[in-house]
């Protein structure tokens, strides 16, 4: 990591980082995101959406009254509600099959790209991605690499090259100019000019199936000394690095010793953070955490911080709904009672609003954060929306990868991936844990989980007590037992799918196929 000496380019670079993460944190997030609204209303107003919500005249208001009358005029959206008022009139044939084309819909102009989710959960989402959507996620990386190059005068990170983990990077033609794809597949694909030559790797690697790839991208990182960070999902991250120590059969402070920094976000590194610290001993190289989404840029860890913070500066007004308002299904009802950035609590755990420069108004993201600070805006994520709740204990995705990784801490434990949802018929949870319980029996496995999540949620433990839920259920499978459903049976693995720690499904429907196939597959074939 510092084995060139700086260059004037290096030190002109330092030099702008510095003054870039000076105006950044000069930055007063409330004022910003009164701008942002204003902006937002007033380029709405003359789409279809604004028509159909009056926002016309909105954005001359007083934030105060502009906000109220915003609030009570437009509803809170899913996406189903967004799709059944406003995109599914955008299908149209194209090449024998349908293709999406939205002019003036929800925002002036035509929406050139369209993320397709990663799913978590189903069916796939097309969330509308406009050309301002794309300059502020472009500020928001330079800002995240700003704060790290001011916090690193020594970095060598503008020298080298980032390696960026993407799922499936094949985009879909929709005809007029209109493509989708994921959140990587756009991002390789339509990558900001100057980027270009610090991204690793090319289309020809991205494009191969999952398992070539991580071998590939194994070899590319082991034998390329420019590549100098990693952006990705912790889980996939993990894997990658796990294989270039096998392969290259040393420590990997002495494979990669010019990688200086892990990009991560996407679910949670509290579960694998030892197998991490594992990995590098005692000179790991630094990690920043990232809250992006296919709907917004939402926070970002800087350089120094020990948390992420929201970053309202990106295109997106945010609102907050208690996790109390919440429905049973976890999503709000349509005239939730929504805050403003100014009047979060700390502590309080939020589902997040988003208003976007892409034609999202007042939408249900299905994330959830909580504030740890508001000055700085220090947020922890909290998961998706969805929480283990089939019998009203109402347990968080928090609280679930908490439990996961206090296991991971005891000795001899190595939990690589998992999953946990409803046992209906037996009236508790079933989790099933892809990894090493260092010799535990099940029986002490699902004691401590029990005892985990008592001690987390009051709900919970009352429920126990009481005899309402039954003993949580365990399943040990081999490490990679959860990856092989999700690719045999889900169709989905790698780069930036996500394994989702909690069933999204409203019956536990996954949770059963998991199972299913571990029993019948696994278990056959190992005995």
């Amino acid at each position: 990591m510092r084995d060139v000496l700086l260059t004037p380019l290096d030190l002109t670079l330092k030099a702008a980082a510095c003054m870039r993460t000076t105006v950044f944190l000069a930055r007063d997030p409330r004022a910003g995101q009164r701008q942002i609204l204003a902006d937002l209303l007033r380029q709405g107003a003359a789409t279809r959406f604004g028509w159909d919500h009056g926002l016309a005249g909105l954005a001359d208001l007083p934030f105060r009254e502009g906000y109220e009358r915003f609030r009570s005029q437009v509803p809170i959206r899913t996406y189903a509600d967004f799709w059944r008022d406003y995109f599914s009139s955008g299908l149209r044939p194209f090449r024998d099959r349908p293709s999406l084309l939205l002019d003036d819909v929800t925002w002036p102009g035509r929406i050139p790209l369209f993320c397709e989710t990663s799913g978590t959960t189903a069916p796939t989402k097309f969330v509308p991605f406009s050309r301002e959507m794309f300059a502020a996620n472009k500020r928001a990386a330079l800002d995240l690499t700003a704060g790290y190059l001011a916090a690193h005068p020594e970095s060598a990170l503008m020298r080298g090259k980032i390696l960026y983990m993407a799922g499936n990077t094949n985009l879909t033609d929709h005809g007029d100019g209109v493509f989708s794809g994921d959140m990587s597949a756009i991002t390789l694909c339509h990558p900001p000019r100057f980027l270009k030559p610090f991204v690793a790797p090319g289309p020809e690697v991205s494009a191969l199936p999952w398992e070539e790839k991580l071998e590939t991208l194994a070899r590319l990182i082991l034998n390329d000394k420019s590549i100098r960070a990693i952006s990705g999902v912790p889980p996939w991250i993990l894997l990658l690095l796990q294989r270039c120590a096998e392969m290259g059969r040393r420590p990997l402070q002495e494979l990669l010793p010019r990688l200086e920094l892990i990009i991560h976000g996407g679910t949670s590194m509290k579960p694998y953070r030892r197998e991490f610290d594992a990995l590098f001993g005692s000179t790991p190289p630094s990690f920043l955490e990232v809250l992006p989404s296919s709907e917004a840029f939402m926070g970002f860890q800087l350089a120094g911080d020990r948390q992420m913070r929201l970053t309202p500066y990106y295109g997106a007004f945010f609102e907050f709904v208690p996790m109390e308002s919440l429905g049973d299904n976890g999503a709000p009802p349509p005239d939730a009672a929504a805050i403003p950035l100014e009047e979060v609590e700390v502590g309080r755990r939020y589902a997040v609003i988003l208003t976007t420069c892409a034609g999202l108004w007042r939408y249900h993201i299905g994330d959830t954060i909580r504030f740890t600070a508001t000055d700085p805006l220090f947020i922890e994520f909290t998961g998706r929306d969805r929480f283990l709740d089939r019998f009203e204990e109402k347990v968080t995705q928090g609280e679930v990868e908490e439990a996961v990784a206090q296991l991971n801490r005891l000795k001899g434990v190595e939990i690589d991936e998992f999953m946990v949802g409803p046992a209906i018929d037996d009236r508790c949870h079933l989790w099933i844990l892809a990894g090493c319980a260092g010799g535990m029996p099940v029986t002490a496995v699902a004691d401590l989980l029990d005892g985990m999540l008592r001690e987390q949620n009051a709900d919970y433990a009352t429920f126990r007590q009481q005899g309402r839920m039954a003993a949580p259920q365990v399943m040990m499978v081999p490490p990679d037992a959860i990856y092989d459903w999700s690719r045999r049976v889900r169709g989905k693995v790698g780069g930036q799918s996500k394994i989702p720690h909690i069933d999204p499904t409203p019956e536990g429907e996954m949770i059963r196929s998991l199972a299913a196939f571990v029993s019948s597959h696994f278990h056959k074939d190992r005995v």
